[in-house]
């Protein structure tokens, strides 16, 4: 009989997973790849709608077409996942595997800010194009960025948000009549890289937007136009572009696999407690940031360890805990940092000045993943 695998989301880990999995093997083992959507987004692309660059249509992957040998990309919802007999339900039915790889994602728990779900929201594409009809009427008042909890999935959108809100306002001549705050529970915008955090805060004193340290939003009043701060503290809020707690899926909580919320792994081989289990992603508590680039990496890790597997040979995968973020920087520009979190006794990043040529890198990284995962 054939190998089976089954991967549970089809995001940055799953495809690239899925991917790895059948260039090395083809038709020789099954691969079943689970994904309650329908297609799959870039994370960043949600500020391209956001600020009215691209429709939510025209940054949409359809999962239609991802086709790979040994690959059945399924839409379903994992309702309860069994880890010690690799057993998951999902509302169509059943799945069992020889390897199971929970790579689910975070997701959004709104509810749990008093008065966010009265409110406004920029990390769902939902939010993100609700924003995108509500940003063009805003002419005058204060606007929070606001983080409600850590952690939070890509660090510095927060700072992008801001950078790119400054100079949609100066484009519509109304800057001069707004306030912008960023409310970030972090001490720095990027912790793991001095040097970018000085640059980004550089450019928020240049801007005149106002930076909030070690502090989150604890609940919102849309009626009374404010926001409360962890400390009590009250901000005056025309406009909030909230950044919502994250949170396991149900599935996951479901089946006891998390732990402090997040499941616990090795964070070089990605592999849980259950013999043939593995969490890749923002799901994992692997040291590393929620984003995407880190799920690819841990992704690559936990293929080497499979194949070994299926081939009957020893090794196992070590992800390396880099990745490399390209982020806004207002005025066209993109910066770019290269982060290292196990190399060193702590974090590192190395800091690139945000240029137009740099956009270019940008564009590279994600249209190599599209023609990798869906031939476009």
């Amino acid at each position: 009989m054939k190998p089976t695998i089954l991967i549970l989301g089809a995001g940055f880990g799953g495809m690239e997973l899925s991917s790895i999995l059948s260039e090395t093997f083809g038709d020789g083992v099954e691969v079943t790849l689970i994904d309650k959507g329908d297609a799959f987004v870039f994370g960043y692309s949600k500020l391209d709608v956001m600020f009215g660059r691209k429709t939510l249509d025209e940054v949409r992957m359809p999962y239609a077409n991802f086709v790979k040998p040994g690959v059945r990309l399924l839409r379903e919802t994992v309702t309860l996942i069994d880890p010690a007999t690799k057993r998951v339900v999902t509302d169509k039915g059943f799945h069992e595997a020889d390897y199971l790889v929970v790579a689910l994602g975070a997701d959004y728990d709104i509810a749990a800010t008093p008065g966010l779900a009265a409110s406004s929201e920029f990390y769902s594409f939902a939010g993100a194009d609700r924003l995108r009809s509500i940003l063009p009427a805003f002419v005058k008042g204060k606007v929070v960025i606001g983080v409600c909890a850590a952690p939070f999935k890509c660090p510095p959108a927060p700072s992008e948000a801001a950078l790119l809100l400054h100079d949609f306002l100066v484009e519509r001549g109304v800057r001069q009549d707004c306030e912008i705050s960023v409310v970030v529970p972090f001490g720095t915008p990027l912790p793991p890289s001095p040097e970018t955090s000085v640059a980004l805060l550089g450019a928020f004193a240049e801007r005149g937007i106002i930076w909030v340290p070690d502090r989150q939003v604890a609940a919102v009043d849309p009626t009374a136009k404010t926001v409360t701060l962890d400390d009590d503290s009250v901000m005056a809020c025309d406009l909030l572009l909230g950044v919502p707690k994250h949170c396991a899926p149900l599935a996951v909580k479901r089946s006891g696999m998390a732990e402090d919320g997040w499941v616990p792994v090795d964070p070089r081989t990605l592999e849980t407690r259950w013999p043939g289990v593995f969490a890749v992603g923002d799901i994992a508590n692997t040291g590393t940031p929620k984003a995407g680039v880190f799920a690819e990496g841990e992704s690559q890790s936990v293929a080497v360890t499979l194949v070994s597997l299926i081939k009957g040979e020893a090794g196992k995968g070590s992800y390396g805990g880099r990745g490399t973020c390209y982020f806004e920087f207002g005025k066209g520009r993109i910066a770019k940092v290269e982060v290292d979190f196990f190399s060193g006794p702590k974090p590192t990043g190395t800091f690139h000045a945000p240029s137009e040529g740099l956009r270019k890198d940008k564009d590279t990284f994600g249209t190599f993943r599209k023609a990798r995962w869906f031939g476009m």
